[in-house]
């Protein structure tokens, strides 16, 4: 019964697991200032913050139609965590904590559009 919901949930949970970095990304076009001193305030160099908006719109903007979804699934959870560690790696604050684990489920997510892929209604499944 509920296989026939599949594609519509793998539809969906792409777009739902994907909306975080496009949202994301479209906010520090609005404040790359911003977003520069604080990549800057861990040790990284400023320019990182083009490479990032980059990758959180077209990288989320792709999971969402499924276009080369294991490749950019896997970049993104290799993100998720990296980030996570260099941003909020202060287990002592207890919000750190929270936003590290964020980025491990959000991983996690990610990982499981590597190993089953995008699902029949995306760029990748057309006319299979």
């Amino acid at each position: 019964m509920m296989t026939r919901f599949n594609p519509v949930l793998s539809l969906a949970g792409r777009v739902m697991i994907a909306l975080i970095f496009v949202v994301a990304g479209y906010n520090k076009l609005g404040s790359i200032e911003g977003t520069q001193a604080y990549i800057m305030s861990v040790g990284l160099p400023g320019f990182l913050v083009y490479p990032t908006i980059l990758l959180e719109i077209v990288g989320g903007l792709a999971i969402m139609v499924g276009y080369q979804t294991r490749i950019v699934a896997l970049v993104l959870a290799a993100f998720c965590l990296l980030s996570g560690f260099l941003f909020h790696g202060n287990f002592a604050d207890q919000m750190q904590s929270i936003l590290f684990m964020k980025n491990v489920a959000m991983a996690g997510g990610f990982l499981f559009l590597v190993r089953d892929g995008a699902g029949a209604l995306s760029i990748d499944n057309r006319g299979t």
